[in-house]
């Protein structure tokens, strides 16, 4: 069977199709679209373990790395281990870049594959809708028909039964009215199908509901994986670099499962999205037993096929117009001689009237071009948006793969990293002036060996006093002249500290009354006069 009318197949479609199916004894499947066969099956479970192979690839690779990492020698001069880590570092940046990229294009194919889905549903929804709408019309009109047969062609009958002519043109009208009732009762063929476009749209939204919950999931753990990495490097913190390294293995294996779930649906897909019409018309012919003139006529609505409703509508509409004319007769003849008849008649009139308004809505609603729509949309939905959902979903999935191997990869390199680095600084003599002890506040040892010195210089017990000050005087320091140049110069800026060699203080000096500052300053020129003369202690 051909495409129906408005639906191609995709050129992406084309090439999946053309994909081999080969079932697990290496034998060729054909590649019509029949889930239901298990060689079928089988050639969709041979396509999703290629990704299984590829997993299984990357663990060896991901294996031999880490064991030539582990035993190889670090004998390497420092511009070789220089480059190595420029090159982990670039490598492991590299492999975010591509995995938010990919997190990207996992996005956008989530969304449309969601889009197509929902114009699945609301398409079957749609013709639900119709199919229902057409049920509900033809039992109105039937019940309509039979009321007024019931009651007012029976009631006009009795009046005119002293003309026996006019007598037979209403039994004439009543066989009509019952023939268009029992007609119109005949149409519609799925009463017990009609639910079932719902009862599918359904299914099809639960499980669309779950998938795409699903994917979201897998697309924020995959991100907060690349952004907690990141930090990871970026402030060199092990324990988080550790748990990524764990974390990006779990997802690794979540990657490549995903891809083979979606390489598998993708064929599946394109061999349903190449010929819809065989596996529809077979499946509903199947499950509901419908005429197979009726499928083929909405699933082809092209003028070669033929109307199943054409002969059907034709007998109705031959009869209410047969009705019509004699309602038209009996109101011109019989009323001018029974009055009481006219009620009757008009009664009938109006129930005409009605029956050839929904016959015209049913015409409309029987057309194959409403549900031929529904039918072409959820194809267009399914097939172009679906697949080309799921085709970014399936690039997400690789990308995503193929960046988490690197980052198992790179790493456990740079945790090393992070661990020699600390050693380094273990390592260093508290003498070398660039560690990072050596820029901390000289401190005093335990051993008692360092210059010690006065904090406050007993200024609490000598306020105002003159000799006290010298008394408290500072003994001379034996600390380098270098450690009290560096020290002096740090006190420069204020002429009550310049001659004073403060090392271990930390608090600020007290506040002098301007007579105790004129003591404290003679005080130190009598302390430093010996050094201006050369006086060697």
């Amino acid at each position: 069977m051909g495409s129906p009318q408005g639906y191609r197949a995709s050129w992406w479609t084309f090439l999946l199709h053309q994909a081999p199916h080969i079932n697990f004894q290496f034998e060729a499947v054909g590649s019509e679209f029949a889930p239901e066969d298990w060689g079928y099956q089988q050639a969709l479970l041979f396509l999703a373990s290629i990704s299984g192979l590829c997993f299984a690839i990357s663990l060896v690779l991901i294996c031999v790395y880490l064991i030539r990492f582990c035993c190889c020698s670090n004998e390497d001069d420092e511009e070789t281990k220089t480059q190595r880590v420029c090159c982990v570092t670039w490598s492991c940046v590299a492999a975010v870049i591509i995995c938010c990229a990919g997190i990207g294009i996992g996005f956008y194919g989530n969304s449309e594959t969601n889009d197509g889905v929902y114009q699945v549903t609301y398409s079957l929804l749609n013709a639900n809708h119709t199919l229902s709408s057409i049920d509900t019309l033809v039992s109105e009109t039937v019940e309509l028909l039979s009321a007024t047969v019931r009651g007012e062609l029976t009631q006009l009958e009795e009046a005119l039964s002293p003309r026996t002519d006019l007598v037979v043109v209403v039994r004439n009208t009543r066989r009509q009215a019952e023939a268009v009732a029992q007609t119109l009762d005949g149409v519609p063929f799925w009463e017990e199908a009609r639910s079932g476009p719902s009862i599918l749209a359904e299914q099809v939204g639960y499980l669309e509901d779950y998938r795409w919950l699903a994917y979201i999931l897998l697309l924020l753990l995959d991100l907060l994986i690349c952004l907690f990495t990141l930090l990871g490097l970026a402030k060199q913190i092990k324990w988080l670099v550790i748990v990524m390294t764990v974390m990006s293995f779990l997802v690794l294996v979540l990657s490549w499962g995903s891809m083979g779930l979606e390489t598998a649906a993708a064929v599946g897909l394109s061999d349903f999205c190449f010929e819809p019409d065989g596996y529809v018309l077979n499946t509903t012919q199947a499950r509901t037993g419908l005429s197979p003139e009726i499928l083929q006529y909405y699933l082809s609505c092209s003028q070669d096929v033929f109307n199943p409703f054409q002969q059907r509508l034709t007998m109705c509409q031959r009869a209410l117009s047969n009705i019509h004319s004699q309602l038209y007769g009996l109101e011109r003849e019989a009323i001018p001689q029974f009055p009481a008849a006219e009620r009757n008649i008009l009664s009938i009139q109006s129930t005409l009237n009605t029956t050839e308004s929904n016959f015209h809505h049913l015409v409309a609603l029987l057309n194959c071009r409403g549900l031929h729509k529904d039918y072409v949309d959820a194809l267009k939905g399914l097939c172009y948006d679906g697949m080309e959902g799921l085709l970014f979903l399936l690039l997400f999935s690789f990308l995503s793969a193929l960046s988490f191997t690197t980052a198992v990869c790179s790493l456990p390199r740079a945790w090393k990293r992070f661990q020699n680095r600390d050693s380094d600084y273990d390592d260093m003599e508290d003498d070398d002036p660039f560690t990072p002890q050596a820029r901390r506040p000289p401190m005093v040892r335990a051993g008692g060996a360092g210059p010690t010195l006065p904090g406050s210089y007993s200024h609490c017990s000598s306020w105002g006093s003159r000799g006290s000050l010298r008394l408290s005087a500072p003994p001379i320091s034996n600390a380098p002249v270098s450690q009290y140049m560096s020290q002096s110069a740090s006190f420069s800026g204020s002429p009550r500290f310049e001659s004073v060699p403060l090392i271990d203080r930390h608090s600020p000096p007290p506040s002098y009354s301007p007579s105790m500052r004129a003591s404290y300053v003679g005080a130190s020129e009598e302390v430093e006069a010996p050094y201006r003369t050369g006086f060697q202690p």
